[in-house]
């Protein structure tokens, strides 16, 4: 009799664990379904507006295309020689260095 006394024992126990965990299953989805918020800092907002700014902008800048469009049309044109061998010299170091 003794051992029936102790399985009644053990199943109110293991009864009241399941009832437990109902209740925190509850409590879990509960929490679950409150929504979630994001706040952004002041340099991220900042960050943002700039980044926007950009995408914005033209690749090309329109009015130096045209001066130089202009001065090539007249003749006026001039590149420096020294600037157009610096600019010779470095693309090919580039080549050399892969």
């Amino acid at each position: 009799m003794e051992d029936d006394t102790m399985r009644i024992d053990a199943m109110s126990g293991i009864a009241q664990i399941y009832q437990a965990n109902g209740k925190m299953k509850k409590v879990e989805s509960a929490t679950a379904m409150s929504k979630d918020s994001v706040q952004i800092s002041g340099f991220g907002r900042d960050l943002q507006i700039a980044k926007e700014a950009v995408a914005a902008a033209p690749d090309v800048r329109e009015d130096k295309v045209a001066e130089i469009k202009a001065a090539m049309a007249n003749g006026t044109y001039n590149v420096p020689m020294s600037a157009l061998a610096d600019k010779l010299l470095a693309q090919s170091e580039e080549s050399i260095k892969f």
